[in-house]
């Protein structure tokens, strides 16, 4: 069985050598140099328990305002991706309902991450790669540091726009080696 230190590497490693390396999040980069990030795994399997872990890791930023977000790893319950979907919709209006909106959000990973829009046929689509991960993955976010770090940031709305070029640029065989050489051996 993999240890919960070993997937926190693996996602601190594609951290580092995807979105902070390829500047897919020009924010990141900030909050990883400030040891600002906080890694909690959750072995939960079912979205119950996965979400009280969730409201407990929002008391947590609550409590810890140096802690800017956190990285919420879900190992076990969550591979198929559909199901990841349908927790992260309750997650959502969970936040609404303990009166998180507005303070934090949530954005979300997953290793067979496929954008809404996007056909079976474009599944291989590797845009979909600025939201893939090793593990499916909560990333909880403070809404006001969103709203700072986009109005210091030149250009934000170009953000999607420029990662879908290049993730395609880069191409899928690419994305797929450096997803694959983040997971431990």
């Amino acid at each position: 069985m993999i240890s919960d230190q070993q997937i926190i590497d693996a996602t601190r490693q594609w951290l580092n050598t995807f979105i902070i390396a390829l500047n897919i999040c020009p924010f990141a980069r900030r909050e990883q140099q400030r040891d600002s990030i906080r890694y909690r795994v959750a072995r939960a399997e079912g979205t119950e328990t996965t979400l009280e872990t969730l409201i407990e890791e929002c008391r947590f930023l609550d409590e810890h305002p140096e802690t800017e977000t956190t990285l919420l790893i879900l190992p076990n319950g969550f591979a198929d991706f559909d199901d990841y979907l349908d927790m992260l919709d309750i997650a959502e209006r969970l936040l609404q309902a303990q009166h998180y909106e507005g303070t934090y959000q949530i954005a979300s990973f997953h290793p067979a991450y496929c954008f809404e829009m996007a056909s079976e046929l474009e599944q291989d689509d590797p845009a979909n790669y600025t939201n893939r991960s090793p593990y499916p993955m909560l990333h909880i976010i403070r809404e006001s540091s969103i709203d700072r770090a986009v109005r210091s940031y030149p250009d934000p709305e170009n953000i999607p726009a420029r990662n879908i070029q290049l993730t395609r640029e880069l191409g899928l065989q690419k994305l797929q080696a450096l997803l694959a050489a983040c997971y431990p051996e």
